[in-house]
């Protein structure tokens, strides 16, 4: 199967730290594939470098065959990678509504604002509780609505390819398992999703394929399901088996 997204030898440093070395993978049109680590693996640095915000030192990354290594973030943006970074991003003084918006206006819609508008009420009706707080700062929303407040934008940004960072981060468990209910929806939906995690269990039971990150460096890979056998991943990630 031919990948929509190939990252190739991608090398991301801070002075002289060698936050990513030499990552490889690559991600296949429909399916979810998770990025899961300890904290300092340098899972969210491989997601800022694909989406822009951050300059490799070197590699590739490659949406269906475009070099985009090295572009900024608009650009990425405009040639359908739309980034969910840590931290949500939201605009906090403006209301959902308008973030809603804003984000429906990253990328053109073929059939203009008719279209872009009733994508908006598309995803109002996925997030029911954002529906009942459009007019207000979305600043003003918990945590867990912020969350689905970014994710609905970046739906919105019609992505061919959608980057979650940390989705689950901060989140009560029950919560955690709406925002990843949302996440399945969304793909059945046709959208195509990378997704780093620092919740191996969810991440493993969502992603069809998965690559651990270690210092910077792919430790394993393979089906999500595979994985989450894998007596290494149980005893450093999910403590057990994988319900």
């Amino acid at each position: 199967m031919t990948a929509l997204l190939e990252v190739r030898d991608l090398r991301v440093g801070y002075g002289h730290v060698e936050a990513v070395r030499g990552v490889s993978f690559s991600v296949s049109a429909g399916e979810v594939v998770a990025l899961i680590g300890p904290n300092g693996a340098g899972k969210s640095s491989t997601l800022n470098a694909i989406g822009g915000l951050v300059r490799p030192a070197s590699g590739s990354v490659k949406l269906e065959g475009r070099e985009l290594a090295g572009l900024p973030s608009h650009a990425v943006v405009a040639a359908g990678l739309i980034l969910v970074p840590e931290g949500r991003a939201i605009l906090h003084r403006m209301t959902v509504l308008e973030n809603l918006i804003a984000g429906a206006e990253a990328r053109p819609w073929p059939g203009g604002r008719g279209e872009a508008r009733a994508a908006v009420e598309t995803q109002v009706r996925r997030f029911p509780s954002l529906q009942r707080r459009l007019d207000q700062p979305a600043g003003a929303l918990s945590g867990g609505e912020q969350q689905m407040l970014a994710i609905a934008r970046g739906v919105l940004g019609r992505p061919r390819i959608l980057l979650l960072d940390e989705p689950s981060m901060g989140l009560a468990p029950l919560l955690v398992r709406q925002i990843f209910e949302i996440i399945e929806e969304i793909n059945k939906d046709g959208t195509t999703i990378l997704l780093v995690e620092q919740n191996a269990r969810m991440a493993l039971q969502t992603a069809q394929n998965a690559y651990v990150l270690e210092r910077g460096e792919i430790a394993l890979h393979g089906p999500a399901a595979d994985l989450a056998k894998d007596p290494r991943l149980q005893a450093a990630y999910l403590g057990g088996d994988v319900a």
